[in-house]
């Protein structure tokens, strides 16, 4: 595994994907509610590499004119070329051959749905955030069949970046994912199998690198500020430091973890469309036809937010909310008062197993404590606000192992 990513490096050449989720709800006004989920396996053509090609030249010519190139007698340059050099490695990494005919990115503030046919009466068959990537098959009367992901449907045209304008935004948007190889994967406090394990995740989700290339000075300063003495007890530090190299850090719901390069693939990948599946709760003999009509309501009500921002400490689903302040705001709406805190709310609701659970129960995450709340969708999903770099979005339930999965009503 190590040596194919090596290889791939000095390639210069990494798949572009796509990353996604999915909503419910009705349709934008047509910018505000048409959003856009997109999902498709991307990368970009040759434009890219001219795009780059002329910036490298335009870079040069710069330092030749500041003294960078032939310096003269008695005249010394120093200049550290760290951060260009692996910007280069980036941009080297997310160009290739474009592997859809064209590619269209989403260009909305929170998501585009995405219809069965051309027409805003058709039903909402998927959902595209901001900057999600898909591939444009037709064009016709201002809507685009496009596919993204295991998506394939309608989108109005005008919410979609094509051309040269979506190949650079693709450049600056691109994000690097861990891709796991194993049906589930440990991540570690530490990038050290000595370190204790901190959560499990899934094969179903992609996962956003965090830093890739890790220094001993980097993990030396990140064990004095955020590790405990259990997560560093049993690690021998002179190994941990002298295998840097084959670990990267990943950010999960504004949570750290690290993981071995030997379980899991990198690539750059743009966001992917999800899928959007109406799950009616199932009837219980506890269940009246009102309450049921209920949790599809707070489906669709919370599917309204999907692409909305991520704010630790908020509260607000349009302007800003952390992932408890999500769920909280939600129920709210219908009435049901619950805890602030996402571990207040584990405590306030009733256990129910997995093989139990239904549309508007809360899924509880974290490492020993809860520490992240998610609202479940049905179809095995859930909506929640992960992280300020994601904001309000649709994941599998199991992209980490729940520690509980609690119910209100």
């Amino acid at each position: 595994m190590r040596k194919r990513n090596r290889k791939i490096l000095a390639a210069g050449a990494a798949l572009l994907m796509v990353s996604g989720y999915f909503p419910l709800t009705g349709q934008a006004a047509n910018a505000i509610e048409e959003k856009p989920l997109a999902g498709i396996t991307l990368s970009l053509d040759r434009y890219c590499e001219s795009v780059l090609e002329n910036a490298r030249k335009e870079e040069q010519k710069a330092q030749e004119e500041s003294g960078g190139g032939d310096s003269g007698e008695g005249k010394t340059t120093v200049t550290s070329n760290v951060p260009d050099k692996e910007q280069k490695e980036k941009e080297e990494r997310i160009k290739l051959n474009l592997k859809y005919d064209k590619l269209g990115i989403a260009d909305v503030d929170t998501y585009l749905n995405v219809r069965a046919h051309a027409g805003e009466s058709y039903k909402i068959i998927g959902k595209m955030t901001k900057n999600t990537g898909c591939n444009i098959i037709s064009e016709k009367k201002g809507w685009s069949k496009i596919e993204s992901g295991n998506v394939k449907g309608y989108v109005k045209s005008e919410y979609l970046i094509k051309g040269e304008e979506a190949e650079k935004r693709a450049l600056k948007v691109a994000t690097l994912k861990a891709v796991v190889d194993t049906e589930t994967l440990n991540v570690r406090f530490l990038p050290s199998t000595d370190s204790p394990i901190y959560d499990q995740l899934s094969e179903d989700e992609d996962y956003t690198v965090e830093k890739e290339h890790l220094t001993e000075e980097f993990v030396s300063s990140y064990i004095s500020k955020h590790c405990s003495k259990r997560a560093v007890q049993d690690v021998n530090k002179d190994e941990m430091y002298g295998d840097l190299e084959n670990w990267v850090m990943l950010s999960i719901d504004n949570e750290k973890m690290f993981v071995s390069k030997d379980f899991i693939t990198l690539k750059y990948k743009l966001n992917r469309a999800v899928t959007i599946k109406e799950e009616s709760r199932k009837s219980s003999s506890s269940d009246s036809s009102s309450h049921s009509s209920i949790y599809s309501s707070i489906v669709s009500y919370a599917m309204q937010f999907l692409g909305n921002r991520y704010v630790w400490g908020g509260t607000s689903l349009t302007n800003g909310t952390d992932c408890s302040g999500f769920t909280m705001g939600i129920y709210r709406h219908f009435g049901y008062s619950i805890p602030r805190t996402s571990s207040a709310q584990a405590a306030a609701t009733r256990s129910v197993s997995s093989s139990e659970v239904q549309v508007g129960d809360l899924f509880f995450y974290g490492s020993g404590s809860v520490s992240h709340v998610a609202l479940y969708i049905g179809n095995g999903q859930i909506i929640h606000a992960s992280n300020a770099r994601d904001g309000i979005k649709i994941s599998s339930a199991y992209y980490r192992q729940p520690l509980k999965i609690g119910r209100v009503m």
